[in-house]
């Protein structure tokens, strides 16, 4: 009984422990309409260049090429970037094949990790697509890597 009782209580404390919110509630921002978010081309033209930043994921501390903050829909990445919880993402359903990446242009240039606030700060090299199937890896449009 003691051993039941034991491993009852060692699995609630790891489910709770897998449940940990990173993210404040309200920091995401859901936008009913994916047209109000800014295209590409501006995304691109009034991008900053990016400055490798040092941040602290647990108890690791890693350098990201960027970070995104604010609408996360059409934009290209490569290297090391950090999704932020601070976030304007595309409202959807929870119906088969709906997410947040419909109608965005999210490219994500080979070799890219992205470290994803709002999934436990857990790092993904597969892109977007492997969960939400939204953002495309592959080649920039003209086919120059980072362009």
């Amino acid at each position: 009984m003691r051993t039941r009782a034991a491993l009852l209580l060692a699995l609630a404390l790891l489910i709770t422990a897998c449940q940990a919110d990173v993210c404040p509630p309200d920091s995401i921002v859901y936008v009913d309409d994916v047209a109000s978010l800014p295209d590409l081309a501006s995304v691109l033209d009034g991008r900053p260049t990016p400055t490798p930043t040092t941040m602290q994921i647990g108890t690791k501390t890693i350098e990201v090429d960027r970070v995104i903050r604010g609408p996360l829909c059409n934009d290209r990445w490569q290297g090391r970037v950090y999704v932020a919880c601070e976030l304007q993402i595309a409202a959807w359903t929870e119906e088969a094949g709906s997410n947040f990446l419909e109608g965005c242009d999210l490219i994500l240039e080979p070799g890219t990790v992205v470290y994803v606030a709002a999934h436990n700060n857990a790092p993904y090299c597969k892109g977007c697509s492997a969960c939400h199937g939204g953002g495309t890896i592959g080649p920039s449009p003209s086919g120059e890597p980072g362009d």
